[in-house]
């Protein structure tokens, strides 16, 4: 009788199959933003086109991608600069470009400073886009980084940095970090940013993973930091378009190829069609070396 049942299911499942066509239209490019203000250091701006769906990437196409010769303008309340347009190598052969400090116009130039708002404006081929963000207090930060052995792996040369710190009283708070270890590049965790709605005026200890690079899948282990790497732990207090920004791009990157995830969209805070975000960050940096 099961067995009956089991063909009968079989059959009416297949008999409900129907062949679905999507019909994927050919898109614009437009314009994408990746612009950010830290404390102590230039604002800088990247400019690139969107590409096709069916694009085959490549270090030419990724070139012939870059925004060139728009006009970009950051304003602290106080003082407004024309941004500059610099060249700089991508692969040997191939340049990128991006937007920073005009060293020829220092009378109008600044690096960004806790607890200020910044406007950005940009205009190319004859479109207007605006956005802000602002670098908030520097608050939270840790009180001290350390390392435990890596649960459930014999190396005993493999470590898991865990941070301590405490965070100010009141809702409202939003952080990313980034890590870096020995000479390599700073990476956001596969996770970077969260807010305080459960750490909220608490003191709390929690595991941070090695931040990884999403051009190479990370490896089994890649949460872990070796015994006498020197690591660098960049902590962010962020405002909430950053962390809105980053929120939604990382689910949007983590449900890539899986059939059963939500509909997601990557929310930026640039006007006019334009894709990315401008983010503000109050950075915190402390160096340690994995014993």
């Amino acid at each position: 009788m099961n067995k009956l049942i089991y063909v009968l299911l079989t059959a009416l499942l297949f008999s409900c199959e129907k062949n679905i066509d999507f019909d994927l239209k050919e898109s614009p490019n437009v314009l994408v933003v990746d612009a950010e203000i830290e404390n102590g250091k230039a604002p800088t701006v990247v400019l690139t086109r969107s590409f096709s769906y069916y694009s085959q990437i490549n270090a030419q196409l990724l070139s012939e991608s870059f925004v060139r010769n728009a006009e970009v303008y950051i304003s602290n309340g106080t003082l407004t600069h024309k941004l500059k347009e610099y060249a700089y190598p991508l692969v040997p052969g191939v340049l990128a470009y991006l937007y920073s400090i005009d060293s020829a116009s220092l009378s109008t130039a600044f690096v960004g400073e806790l607890n200020t708002g910044y406007t950005l404006k940009i205009i190319s081929d004859g479109k207007e886009y605006n956005s802000a963000a602002r670098i908030p207090e520097l608050a939270g930060v840790p009180d001290s980084i350390y390392f435990k052995q890596a649960p459930f792996i014999a190396d005993t040369n493999k470590k898991a940095m865990f941070v301590k710190a405490t965070e100010p009283a009141g809702l409202g708070n939003f952080y990313r970090y980034l890590t870096k270890v020995n000479n390599g590049l700073f990476l956001p965790g596969e996770n970077s940013v969260f807010n305080d709605q459960v750490i909220d005026g608490s003191t709390y200890d929690v595991q941070f993973p090695q931040g990884i690079n999403r051009n190479d899948p990370p490896k089994a282990d890649s949460n872990f930091y070796n015994r006498g790497d020197t690591v660098t732990f960049k902590y962010c207090n962020i405002d909430k378009s950053t962390y809105t920004f980053w929120n939604t791009w990382e689910f949007a990157y983590q449900s890539i190829g899986n059939p059963f995830s939500q509909p997601n969209k990557v929310l930026g805070n640039i006007t006019n069609g334009a894709l990315g975000a401008f983010c503000g960050y109050a950075a915190w940096y402390g160096t340690v070396i994995v014993k």
